[in-house]
C-alpha cells in the first residue's frame, strides 16, 4: 500500500514522534542528549521549523512543530538523523538504521489541541514513571516554556504568546493549565492521531485539512459498504 502525502498548509502544526528501532534507546548518556539538542537546533534553523515543544525519552523523542513550507520538516528530520545517527554509531561500534521506520506525524487542531498537545509532551517523562513533576525532567522544553530557560530550540506558538502581555504572565498561565491533567479520552485521542497519521481534531477540522491538502484526514469507515451505495457504483 502506497504511503500517503505528509501533511502541510501554511500555519500548519505538526505533533512529531520518532521511536528507536524495535523501540530499542537511542540516548544512553547526557552527551548524547546534548549532542541531539544541538542537531535540532541547527536542522530547525536551517530548514525552517519552529519548535514549540519537545522531548527526548530513552527511546523516542516528541516534537511539536510548525514548518515553513511543504518540505521544511522532512529535510529538518532527514539532516538531523543523518548526523544524530552517524555519530551514534560510530561511538557505540554500531551499523544500520537506528529509528523505527520513518517518523510519525499528525496535523493538529491549534484551537483546540495545541495546549493538550504541549502539555501530553511535556508530561511524557510523568507518564512513564521517571519523575514525579515535569520540572524534574532535563530534556524536554518545559523548562522554556513554563520557566523561562534559555532554550535556543523553542519558538513560542502564537496562540502561547496571546496567553499574556509579557513572557512572566504567559508562563504563569500556562503554569496553571498543569494542575490539571491532560483527560485519557484526549491522551487517546493524540496517541491514535500520531500512530495512523490522521489529523487531530474535529469534523469540520479533518474535512478543511482533506480540502486543503488533498489526502484523507481520518480512516475510513470500516464494514461493507450498504446496497444503496453499492448499486449505485454499478451505475
Amino acid at each position: 500500500m502506497p504511503r500517503q502525502p505528509r501533511f502541510y498548509y501554511p500555519g500548519a502544526v505538526l505533533h512529531v514522534v520518532q521511536r528507536g528501532n524495535d523501540r530499542a534507546p537511542v540516548f544512553t548518556c547526557a552527551t548524547d542528549h546534548r549532542f541531539y539538542l544541538d542537531c535540532l537546533r541547527d536542522a530547525s534553523r536551517a530548514y525552517d521549523v519552529s519548535i514549540h515543544a519537545y522531548v527526548m525519552m530513552t527511546n523516542h523523542v516528541h516534537f511539536l512543530a510548525s514548518p515553513a513550507h511543504p518540505q521544511a520538516l522532512p529535510r529538518m528530520m532527514q539532516s538531523l538523523g543523518r548526523r544524530y545517527v552517524g555519530r551514534f554509531n560510530f561511538l557505540y561500534g554500531r551499523t544500520g538504521t537506528l529509528w523505527e521506520g520513518r517518523y510519525k506525524s499528525t496535523l493538529i487542531d491549534t484551537e483546540c489541541y495545541l495546549f493538550a498537545c504541549l502539555r501530553y509532551i511535556e508530561l511524557n517523562p510523568v507518564r512513564a514513571g521517571i519523575v514525579a513533576a515535569p520540572g524534574d525532567y532535563r530534556w524536554s522544553s518545559y523548562g522554556a516554556n513554563v520557566c523561562g530557560d534559555h532554550d535556543p530550540i523553542v519558538t513560542p506558538h502564537p496562540s502561547f504568546l496571546a496567553l499574556g502581555a509579557t513572557g512572566a504572565e504567559r508562563r504563569d498561565v500556562y503554569r496553571r493549565m498543569f494542575c490539571d491533567p491532560v483527560a485519557e479520552d484526549t491522551v487517546r485521542a493524540i496517541r491514535d492521531a500520531t500512530q495512523f497519521e490522521w489529523a487531530l481534531g474535529g469534523e469540520a477540522f479533518r474535512r478543511k485539512v482533506e480540502s486543503s491538502t488533498g489526502r484523507r484526514a481520518d480512516r475510513l469507515t470500516l464494514g461493507r459498504p450498504r446496497k444503496e451505495c453499492a448499486r449505485k457504483s454499478r451505475l
